[in-house]
């Protein structure tokens, strides 16, 4: 780290699938994954598969319960509107956000989908320091998640001239780090579990049996990652078909950017293009 360089206070990130809040022994369960969210810890928590809405006549929105029990501020896209429910992405944080953008993502199919992939952009506001965030959850068709893949590097969201460093890409992508979709990202953004401080990446799905890192938290060059790893217990063994990944991270800022504030820094402020090829 360059001595014009410091860092601010490290902060936490976390990105779950909670798989409607279904658990592996096929209890429905928001309050369980809350309590996995709040032994993390985190500042910031991107979920995905959540059911917003109420499954009985008198009971609390699912999301906005959870989202109350952490005491965090919800932001959520829908990807899937059935019968008075939702289903889809959020966002929760602990710090003042603003949303920024959600909207879908490309697709390639020329029917009616049952699922529109989507992302969501907040931008929150971490010890003086301004972070974008953005949550996605990817196809799992090889060729759709490819061209979301490319959208997401792109400029009309982390490649977007708001997006300025420093930014967090983060979600389940579907995508193990052999595919082209997961390269297609890695060459632009770095991947914080090739900072995991225990050693080599580990994978987060399925919880029963985890062979597959289909979820990840990238980021972009000013953001130091302190550590990153799936959260493993007896809890979150049972609480979602995939594991939280957690990461630590901290954002380096140079004294001439502090003086300038974030407005003037380069928007984007993506990797060179070929990072990332050596972690598949």
């Amino acid at each position: 780290m360059k001595h014009s360089d410091h860092q601010g206070r490290p902060f936490r990130i976390l990105t779950y699938n909670v798989h409607r809040w279904l658990g592996t022994d096929r209890k429905i369960s928001p309050t369980r994954i809350a309590e996995v969210i709040a032994e993390c810890e985190p500042d910031i928590v991107a979920l995905q598969e959540v059911r917003v809405g109420r499954t009985r006549a008198g009971e609390m929105d699912q999301a906005a319960g959870v989202a109350d029990r952490l005491g965090m501020d919800l932001h959520f896209q829908p990807t899937i509107r059935i019968l008075g429910e939702q289903y889809g992405i959020a966002i929760l944080t602990k710090h003042p956000a603003s949303l920024v953008k959600s909207g879908r993502l490309p697709t390639q199919s020329t029917k009616p989908s049952f699922e529109k992939r989507s992302a969501l952009w907040v931008r929150t506001e971490i010890d003086g320091q301004t972070v974008n965030v953005i949550n996605a959850h990817l196809s799992l068709r090889s060729g759709e998640r490819r061209t979301q893949a490319a959208a997401l590097v792109g400029p009309d969201w982390i490649g977007h001239q708001d997006c300025a460093d420093p930014a967090i890409l983060l979600g389940d992508f579907n995508a193990p780090p052999y595919s082209r979709s997961y390269r297609m990202i890695a060459n632009h953004l770095r991947d914080a579990q090739l900072s995991n401080a225990h050693g080599e990446p580990q994978p987060t799905f399925h919880t029963r049996a985890p062979v597959l890192r289909l979820d990840h938290v990238f980021v972009t060059k000013s953001v130091h990652v302190v550590n990153a790893a799936p959260v493993r217990n007896p809890l979150t063994r049972v609480a979602s078909d995939h594991f939280p990944l957690l990461a630590e991270l901290r954002v380096r800022q140079s004294s001439k950017a502090s003086a300038s504030g974030h407005r003037g820094a380069p928007a984007g402020e993506l990797l060179p293009s070929g990072h990332g090829k050596s972690a598949n």
